[in-house]
């Protein structure tokens, strides 16, 4: 169902750990990835993911508070969105 997906969207400079510590938290929050890409391009690290939340005993903010508390603690920027939300605003 489209309502369980989201779209995480990462980027910054690149260092050791980001699909560690980000793919940890999803773990701990029940969120399957059904699709994961990821360039570096120059010294910046970007990945798109698609998760499906609908295993998750946690809320959709709950689980996007932790996600972007691991882009603080990263100092990259992270957006989370539903996925329902990401293709309304994709479509013309």
């Amino acid at each position: 169902m489209q309502e369980n997906k989201i779209i995480i969207t990462i980027s910054g400079l690149d260092k050791i750990g980001i699909v560690s510590k980000l793919t940890a938290v999803l773990a701990e929050y029940k969120v399957n990835i059904e699709d994961i890409k990821q360039t570096i391009m120059q010294d910046y690290f970007v990945m798109v993911l698609l998760g499906d939340i609908s295993k998750s005993d946690k809320s959709f903010k709950e689980i996007k508070e932790a996600i972007l508390k691991v882009g603080e603690e990263l100092q990259m920027e992270i957006w989370v969105q539903k996925k329902q939300i990401f293709d309304k605003m994709h479509t013309i």
